[in-house]
């Protein structure tokens, strides 16, 4: 890839490595072309060198770069948010684990939604199909008791693991439930779907 543009609430190092090897460029940003627009940064004193009295990086409020009507304007735009868990509906957890607060929300949502509304956008949950250990699927039947919803299941579209990928725009309940199950970790699939039996009476293909 070349001439990628960046539009975000917060950047790291990984950004600058992209710039160094041409792949950001910002050359074919509509909106505040050439520039790379954030809200904060963190990272190593690399990246606020790379940041300082730079003039092809601006920092705005998070009322600005989160604005719903900002980041849809941007033509492609892909919005790539984590996850700590998705729900076979497609609910998404990103700010805790169970009651435990791990984050707060950022601008999921809003990265989210925007993207969805650009012409070409891509919106995207991205995570690893399991802990670091292997030993837990964060694919799940449903969300840990006290996990909080960031983004709705009316507003996922894409969902990614090492897996695959799930595009639930417009699938029912059934549909989101295989295509979640089929990104899950192989040992954790047909334990899905029992569960998805169990908890919502859908029967999956395995």
């Amino acid at each position: 890839h070349r001439d990628l543009g960046v539009h975000t609430e917060m950047f790291s190092d990984g950004v600058v490595d992209l710039v160094e090897r041409g792949v950001i460029t910002g050359a074919r940003k509509r909106l505040h072309p050439g520039v790379i627009v954030s809200s904060f940064v963190m990272g190593t004193r690399r990246l606020y060198d790379f940041v300082d009295n730079n003039p092809t990086v601006a920092m705005y409020p998070s009322h600005y770069t989160n604005d719903l009507a900002v980041i849809a304007a941007h033509e492609e735009m892909v919005a790539v948010n984590s996850a700590i868990e998705v729900d076979l509906t497609g609910q998404v957890c990103a700010d805790s684990i169970g009651g435990r607060f791990h984050s707060g929300i950022g601008g999921q949502l809003d990265f989210i939604r925007g993207a969805a509304r650009a012409p070409g956008g891509r919106p995207i949950i991205a995570l690893p199909a399991t802990t670091v250990d292997g030993s837990v699927s964060r694919i799940v039947s449903r969300l840990a008791a006290g996990a909080g919803v960031v983004t709705t299941r009316g507003d996922v579209r894409f969902v990614v693991t090492e897996y695959g990928i799930a595009d639930l725009h417009g699938r029912t309940v059934r549909e989101r439930a295989q295509a979640l199950c089929r990104i899950a970790a192989p040992q954790f699939r047909e334990r899905l779907a029992r569960e998805a039996h169990e908890v919502y009476g859908l029967t999956l293909e395995m």
